[in-house]
């Protein structure tokens, strides 16, 4: 844990809360719980936060199920594999990295299999970058288009990780893209609601750029170990 995890979360609570209230929106925090313990998440649990995110099924596998007396949201936000995808629908509550009509398929399968409606966001490489999965900005109305004929599947939004060159040296041009693309189709699409961008490095850039959903870990959990 972040020695200063703490005033951290009182810092970035006191941010999403003038940005709601700029914005008129409610915004969700996710805290990225990868590496962390069990105790770590409750600790965190007990001050009132509901909201967790897990990059590796393998990882969050135990966790998961040794906080199932917990009341929280469990959001998948890692690279998705097909052979893991019937668990990753088991377990968790949103999956913010698709953008395969082959992965919609199988989660839509495995969301019936379990009853049970999935939240999805639609993950876009908003700089093109070959290392990060996701599609174009221009190919997200095609893929909406798809997403529309499943019956277990909610699309909820579009999710992006801008640079971390973007991030650091606050180039805006990205985060404003995604933001007018949000909006766009937000206003025509029903539960269309969640723009997924932000994380540690960049998230009160994304605040400014009307991201209703950010991802920490960092702050409040330290870097990863190796």
């Amino acid at each position: 844990m972040n020695p200063t995890y703490l005033d951290n979360l009182a810092e970035i609570s006191a941010n999403i809360k003038n940005a709601s209230l700029r914005s008129g929106d409610k915004i969700k925090l996710v805290l990225v719980s990868k590496s962390q313990k069990k105790d770590s998440i409750k600790k965190i649990y007990g001050l009132g936060y509901r909201n967790f995110g897990e990059n590796y099924l393998q990882e969050a596998k135990e966790k998961i199920k040794s906080l199932n007396d917990c009341n929280i949201e469990w959001h998948f936000i890692g690279r998705l594999q097909s052979n893991k995808i019937r668990e990753i629908v088991k377990l968790f509550d949103w999956i913010h990295t698709v953008s395969s009509k082959k992965h919609m398929d199988m989660i839509e399968k495995f969301s019936m299999e379990c009853n049970k409606i999935m939240n999805v966001c639609i993950q876009v490489n908003i700089d093109g970058e070959k290392s990060k999965s996701g599609l174009s900005l221009n190919q997200v109305d095609d893929f909406i288009s798809i997403s529309e004929n499943y019956k277990n599947i909610q699309t909820r939004g579009i999710m992006a990780i801008p640079s971390k060159t973007n991030a650091l040296e606050k180039k805006e041009h990205s985060y404003a893209l995604l933001s007018e693309k949000f909006t766009e189709l937000r206003a025509k699409l029903v539960n269309f609601d969640t723009l997924s961008l932000g994380m540690s490095n960049d998230y009160k850039l994304a605040l400014a750029h009307n991201a209703n959903l950010i991802r920490i870990g960092t702050l409040i959990f330290g870097a990863r170990k190796k």
